[in-house]
């Protein structure tokens, strides 16, 4: 990637990403990478334990589990001790997974608790939206931002032979931590009365750990902030996009990013879980790999029980680790956190830890089309030159999912999309079958659905009207 020495390049560039992003570039930070639960929950707990003053936790899970006591613990005992603590969690992402007794625990020990986006009558679509980041802020002066939740399948089981889930975090000191309290402090005013403005640190309050510039990625619904950054750096990268995700659905013109740069000999590789929590997203993401593969992307699987990361490494210099999923519902309708550093030391740790994943990985191959493809790409590489990048165009946003171009049949059909289509074929006989047997029965969900998006739309309507 160019390095635009000269003062108006490096300026024009410098505003792109920040409009891109809503980010700036923060200078003077020490960015420490965090592997998977053994070297980040240690790192949290060890935060906490030396926490003097204040403790944002915010999760979009905290599982009732042996992991879930550890952490209650922990917040607990400083709490007792005069520390002010807070935490956030998500209501869908706590749903049958923490009961009420262990947020009674909490509260009754004097942390403040509080719930993001329950249900709501006057607003039901609003359960669409959701709090999806991770981030834990220490005495203002220390931050992580991550793709764990806390819960034990982060540890796995070693007597039942479970390996942990994988999945990667950073640990922020300098200026930047100021930026994820901000970002805590705007969810928390979400849920109720906004935080103290004297318990918010500014970046001037907060001197320099180091050399690393980093961009915190506040992601909002509508905003779009790294679907965004993909598309930008898809369409500058020279030698290599690297992507590992946990729930990745590209839409079409994500994908259309992809298929362009590795068409221009661009090394785009993808890891994604070969077993996961929600089999329907693996299932719809392997619709995506017989285009992808014949693109030229290399698509990997991960080998153990969960790759539960959101992370991507950009020609070894840009980086991104955080809690966005390559998929619509981050995109576009969640609250996520990610941290974007641009720093060769940072991305050369980054490309390493990738590339040893891909060691426990299985990489999917077509037997008869990707020899020939790899073929065309180093030929198109070695025409090009080193300053020949030809631009990847996102084009119009189109919601359309994986899903829906194999329906549509857009997109070449294998095992993967069969089963996928399967489902969906039997979802929509037994909705036709409830409706020509038991129309009256099939049709209440219809109606109460149409009041619930009804009555709270005429309400929003005269009050409206009104103001």
């Amino acid at each position: 990637m160019p390095r635009f020495e000269d003062g108006v390049s490096a300026r024009f560039i410098g505003n792109m990403f920040e409009r891109i992003t809503n980010a700036p570039l923060i200078g003077g930070n020490d960015i420490r990478l965090l592997i998977d639960a053994t070297e980040n929950y240690p790192a949290w707990l060890s935060a906490i334990a030396a926490a003097k003053e204040r403790i944002y936790f915010e999760s979009y899970i905290i599982h009732d589990d042996a992991q879930g006591d550890i952490f209650a613990e922990a917040l607990i005992e400083k709490a007792r001790a005069g520390v002010d603590v807070k935490v956030i969690y998500d209501w869908l992402g706590g749903f049958g997974k923490t009961r009420r007794r262990y947020w009674r625990k909490l509260r009754k020990a004097g942390i403040e608790v509080r719930c993001f986006n329950p249900p709501s009558f006057g607003d039901p679509m609003r359960v669409l939206s959701r709090d999806h980041r991770k981030c834990l802020i220490i005495d203002g002066d220390t931050a992580f931002v991550s793709g764990l939740c806390v819960g034990q399948a982060w540890v796995g089981d070693e007597a039942k032979n479970i390996p942990p889930w994988r999945d990667t975090g950073v640990r922020i000191n300098g200026p930047a931590v100021a930026d994820v309290e901000a970002a805590f402090g705007e969810v928390w005013a979400m849920c109720g009365a906004a935080l103290d403005p004297k318990n918010i640190t500014t970046r001037s309050a907060l001197p320099a750990e180091g050399d690393t510039s980093v961009r915190i990625i506040q992601s909002t619904p509508g905003g779009s902030h790294v679907y965004r950054i993909d598309q930008l750096m898809a369409s500058a990268v020279q030698r290599a996009m690297w992507l590992a995700d946990a729930y990745f659905i590209g839409v079409p013109s994500y994908l259309q990013s992809l298929y362009d740069a590795a068409a221009d000999g661009v090394d785009v590789r993808i890891l994604v879980p070969q077993s996961t929590d929600i089999t329907l997203i693996r299932d719809t993401t392997r619709t995506t790999y017989r285009p992808l593969l014949e693109a030229g992307v290399r698509v990997f699987e991960w080998n153990g029980p969960m790759v539960h990361a959101k992370t991507a490494v950009f020609d070894g210099r840009f980086s991104r680790v955080g809690s966005t999923n390559l998929n619509v519902a981050s995109w576009f309708n969640n609250y996520e956190l990610d941290v974007f550093v641009e720093s060769e030391e940072f991305g050369e740790k980054m490309s390493q830890m990738f590339l040893n994943d891909l060691t426990n990985s299985t990489e999917i191959l077509l037997e008869d089309a990707y020899a020939k493809l790899k073929k065309k790409r180093h030929l198109k590489a070695n025409q090009r030159g080193s300053g020949s990048v030809r631009k990847a165009t996102a084009g119009a946003l189109n919601a359309a999912t994986s899903i829906s171009s194999a329906i549509a049949n857009q997109a070449p059909l294998g095992r993967a999309e069969a089963k996928l289509l399967f489902i969906a074929a039997s979802a929509l006989f037994v909705v036709a079958a409830a409706f020509i047997f038991f129309p009256r029965i099939a049709s209440i969900p219809l109606i109460v659905i149409l009041l619930l998006l009804a009555i709270p739309t005429f309400i929003k309507g005269i009050k409206n009207y009104r103001n």
